[in-house]
């Protein structure tokens, strides 16, 4: 079974705003975590929270290309790791398809389904909540999600 989970979202901004929106410790608390302990770069690790659920964990940062693509681990401290690629695709200088790629869920794990889903549902979530801070300013879509 393939558990590869993808997401992808046009945003009417340049990627080089969404590219920043998304490593900027201060950006990134408007639409997806409350906060990140710094500047997204390469070889980094990255303590990000979310205060709502009173939860955090630990991004490991393995590739930056400006404007065009994030690559990190997350999830090591619970032993179920995965690699996230966040690519950018700029079709033209005022729109940017953001494209989101999750991998290394264990297809044996019998809620392998389930966890998919889940991580699915909240790829879809970050990125309209990221479209809604970069093309009209709203900032309180972020952790408005009930479970």
């Amino acid at each position: 079974m393939d558990t590869q989970i993808t997401a992808k979202l046009k945003i009417n901004k340049p990627a080089s705003e969404v590219f920043d929106a998304i490593i900027d410790p201060v950006k990134i608390g408007h639409f997806w975590f409350s906060s990140s302990s710094e500047r997204w770069q390469q070889g980094k690790s990255i303590t990000v929270k979310y205060d709502e659920y009173n939860a955090e964990g630990i991004l490991n940062v393995l590739e930056i290309e400006e404007n065009k693509k994030i690559v990190f681990s997350w999830g090591g401290e619970t032993n179920e790791e995965t690699v996230v690629a966040i690519t950018l695709n700029e079709p033209d200088h005022l729109s940017t398809i953001v494209e989101v790629y999750e991998s290394g869920l264990d297809e044996s794990d019998p809620e392998a389904v389930s966890k998919m889903l889940g991580q699915k549902e909240g790829w879809i979530y970050m990125l309209t909540c990221l479209k809604g801070y970069l093309e009209h300013g709203i900032t309180d879509l972020r952790a408005s999600l009930i479970h």
